[in-house]
């Protein structure tokens, strides 16, 4: 028969859940409970099949770095037809940005991603979409100048005011 789990047991599943390498004592201070009977249930918890194993998250090396970010200029071998390509450039979402150009220049994505390599899949991707004649791509190496909006924007929105 299988053991019901209680509200203490839950506890301890969701602080393990959050972070697996909490020590049996810091968990003991937030469910009321010693240390050793902490380390009692976890143990009863993985002998009933609560608890199958311990992971890990990949994550980036440092949590709070900046993104990667790239400029890709899209070429479309028919200017005048090519909806296809705007269409999946704005499902993706490290496309941050896409302006469509005038000149010699047809489509410029602005991309941020969290490493080169998803860089390089979205570029795989965007170069084999059938509509797309060339694509070339710039890493961004220093950003000189971040502004959320720009000042004529902000003009315009406190003249509305």
């Amino acid at each position: 028969m299988k053991r019901v789990l209680d509200k203490v047991d839950d506890r301890i599943l969701a602080q393990l859940a959050e972070n697996a390498r909490l020590s049996h004592n810091d968990i003991a201070i937030t469910v009321n409970l010693s240390r050793n009977a902490v380390r009692l249930r976890i143990e009863r918890l993985e002998r009933d099949g609560f608890i199958r194993g311990y992971t890990i998250k990949k994550g980036a090396a440092t949590p709070d770095s900046e993104p990667i970010r790239a400029l890709m200029f899209v070429y479309r071998k028919d200017r005048m037809r090519g909806g296809d390509v705007l269409r999946y450039v704005r499902s993706v979402r490290e496309v941050v940005a896409c302006d469509v150009m005038s000149g010699d220049l047809d489509i410029v994505l602005h991309v941020e991603a969290a490493s080169v390599d998803r860089i390089h899949k979205l570029w795989d991707e965007i170069s084999a979409l059938p509509e797309v004649l060339n694509t070339v791509t710039s890493f961004v190496l220093t950003r000189a100048k971040d502004a959320p909006q720009a000042s004529w924007a902000r003009a315009r929105a406190d003249e509305a005011i």
